[in-house]
């Protein structure tokens, strides 16, 4: 006779809160420090040892994992994934930490929609665009699409919020290795 499940809850559970930090439940947060002024979407999970920046935007169904640090103004969007082991054995870590690779987002960077961000490290004033894999450092500002991601196009930090803004409102698609964007409203 099988022994039933005991089923575990963690929801909110040790996590550092800056000031007026918005959370929509049912969430995953544990051992994680989350910046003021930051939005926390629901379905997300944010691990122990991970940190956000201020004033960022942490939507629907994104998982951060340990040894990921994002910096201010920063929105990861819907799905997406940060990986933090790279199988380095042919296999799962099994929770050997010595095995995981860290991720660190600098600020002003939008995740598009299920984009998956390996173990890397992003400069300010980068968009990724959806559906994107980031496999590699990226040291440019601009814009960043495909699998692997690849530059598109130089950013300069004055542009930022418009594409920024146009890929989190969903204005802006990806298709075919280029991110089509918006034409400004006239």
């Amino acid at each position: 006779m099988q022994t039933p499940a005991k089923p575990r809850t963690v929801g909110i559970v040790d996590v550092q809160f800056g000031a007026d930090v918005t959370v929509v439940q049912p969430v995953n947060l544990y051992g994680c420090v989350i910046g003021a002024n930051t939005f926390v979407g629901p379905f997300v999970e944010i691990q122990r040892g991970a940190v956000i920046g201020k004033r960022c935007k942490i939507q629907s169904h994104a998982f951060v994992c340990d040894l990921v640090t994002i910096g201010d103004d920063c929105v990861i969007s819907h799905g997406a994934m940060f990986i933090n082991d790279l199988f380095a054995t042919g296999g799962p870590a099994n929770g050997d930490r010595s095995l995981w690779k860290s991720t660190t987002l600098g600020h002003h960077v939008s995740v598009g929609t299920n984009s998956t961000i390996l173990p890397v490290n992003i400069c300010d004033y980068v968009v990724i665009g959806a559906g994107s894999v980031v496999t590699k450092d990226i040291n440019q500002p601009g814009i960043y699409a495909g699998n692997p991601a690849r530059l598109l196009r130089l950013l300069a930090p004055t542009d930022y919020a418009t594409v920024a803004n146009q890929v989190a409102n969903g204005e802006a698609a990806h298709a075919n290795g280029q991110l089509l964007l918006s034409s400004p409203a006239r």
